[in-house]
């Protein structure tokens, strides 16, 4: 599913309108559905609409008109005075023929759900006065919420909290998602989100070419490496994962295991001699190379090798600097993360350089927001901060490489601007170690010959599911052992053929 800016959403509604669909007709439909909305989650008992001055609050008043149809009791409070409204706000609010209360905290009272028309997607700056005590006040109430369009006090762009920001049950948006719906802490503010058809033909996302969509696997599975019945092991490629030292050997192991289940036909731990003894002896179907200098890491991968995975557990440092300089100077197709990052975070421009001058080969970075910062600490520091989304795809341009920045709402953004966000992320997935399977799974991906944009959103995705099949209380040696179950969700959903 696409993901549509605020600017995007308003284009969408443009052509729509000189399409030949008024709107009105528009404002009618996205109150309607919000009616139904509110019916299911509140079967019986008052509803309280509280609308704004613009649009949102003509969707509210249609709601409350539509609501008091179908025989419910229905209040609408009012920010602004009646008779200040304009357009279509205006028209929707001639069709209420109940009372308007006062704008005032004491006007809520206790009903069964309280419908938030105060401001759409389009907020850019911080709620203050009036508006700001009624959010508070809602929130207040204990009364489940439904937000329409968006929890008012969050950025469609950004999902920042702008000052203050309802927290709903559940959003009702219409057409397509917004940034905001998707990206912490808007996607905690919205609860559940119910996207409805309200009339706009999907023909005019041809005309807006959106770059951002949901991470799901509609979006990449014309990319999925699907093992032909004829293929064997070195058909799907063999990865190399860097291990740290002695006493950092488990994180390698846990991004070399990824990689094997995410379907690589080899993997390979490149050892320190002193931790050899280590890792084979917690490895079975993961062979060890003792590998100690960038020489000797050179040459491992100079063989039949298709990606490498660097900097779980690898260790901050000039040796790590090395490998991973040798290893974009063989053109081999990598996953770099955690110590890979900040080994570069007193040069990055010299790790994007190298980068740069890789040429076809296949790269990802993989920062979470700390790592993030030390490579990128201009974007990081602005203010007023940008969205998530925006910092990533600036990374990605000025990198070279797609940046899959971490989190619970994971962006993954290429070079040329496209970007995906990710909504399937449990709780339980913050743990340990966890990030460095997320690593491997890359790995064994980019080893099969997958791009790395799509790779990226595909370990996303299924590191995701993965998380949500091992359930409350995961580690993340869980997360490879559940991935058989994740893949065999996926064959049956795209009947793949072998």
């Amino acid at each position: 599913m696409e993901v549509l800016t605020t600017a995007e959403m308003a284009q969408a509604d443009q052509l729509t309108i000189a399409g030949g669909i008024s709107g009105f007709d528009l404002m009618c439909d996205a109150g309607r559905a919000v009616a139904d909305a509110a019916s299911d989650l509140a079967e019986d008992g008052p509803i309280l609409v509280i609308a704004g001055r613009g649009n949102n609050g003509g969707d509210g008043f249609v709601a409350a008109t539509e609501l008091a149809g179908r025989g419910r009791e229905v209040s609408v409070i009012l920010l602004c005075d009646r008779a200040t409204l304009k357009g279509d706000a205006a028209l929707a609010a001639q069709a209420w023929k109940g009372e308007v209360l006062p704008c005032d905290s004491a006007s809520i009272g206790t009903p069964a759900l309280i419908i938030d028309a105060l401001f759409g997607a389009g907020l850019d700056r911080p709620v203050k006065g009036d508006p700001l005590a009624m959010i508070e006040a809602i929130n207040a109430s204990g009364v489940p919420v439904l937000s329409v369009d968006l929890p008012s006090g969050i950025n469609g762009n950004t999902g920042a909290v702008m000052g203050a920001a309802v927290r709903a049950l559940e959003t009702v948006t219409f057409f397509r998602p917004k940034p905001g719906h998707m990206l912490v802490p808007g996607r905690v503010h919205c609860g559940q989100l119910r996207v409805v058809d309200i009339g706009i033909d999907a023909d005019v996302l041809a005309q807006i070419r959106p770059m951002a969509s949901e991470n799901l696997p509609d979006f990449w599975t014309g990319s999925f490496p699907v093992p032909r019945i004829d293929s064997h092991k070195f058909s799907h490629g063999h990865a190399v994962v860097v291990s740290g030292d002695i006493a950092a050997t488990g994180a390698a192991r846990l991004a070399a295991r990824a990689a094997l289940r995410a379907g690589a036909g080899l993997v390979t731990v490149a050892s320190p001699r002193d931790a050899l003894a280590v890792n084979a002896g917690a490895l079975t179907a993961v062979m060890v190379r003792p590998v100690d200098t960038a020489v000797e890491f050179a040459e491992l991968i100079g063989g039949k090798v298709n990606a490498c995975v660097i900097g779980p557990g690898a260790g901050v440092g000039d040796k790590t600097r090395d490998f991973v300089l040798a290893l974009l100077a063989a053109g081999r197709h990598a996953v770099l993360d955690a110590d890979a990052l900040t080994s570069f975070a007193d040069a990055p421009e010299r790790l994007f350089d190298a980068i740069k001058a890789m040429g076809d080969a296949q790269l990802v970075l993989t920062p979470h927001e700390g790592e993030f910062s030390r490579l990128f600490s201009d974007i990081s520091g602005e203010s007023p901060p940008r969205s998530k989304l925006e910092r990533a795809r600036i990374a990605a341009e000025r990198s070279g490489a797609v940046v899959l920045l971490k989190g619970p709402d994971t962006v993954v953004a290429s070079p040329d601007g496209r970007a995906t966000i990710a909504a399937n992320a449990p709780p339980w997935l913050a743990t340990a170690g966890s990030g460095d399977v997320l690593a491997g799974i890359i790995g064994g991906f980019l080893a099969q010959g997958v791009p790395a944009f799509e790779a990226a959103c595909i370990g996303v995705w299924m590191h995701g599911e993965a998380g949500s099949e091992a359930g409350p209380g995961l580690i993340a040696e869980d997360l490879s052992e559940v991935l058989p179950a994740v893949f065999r969700r996926l064959y049956d959903r795209f009947e793949f053929q072998y």
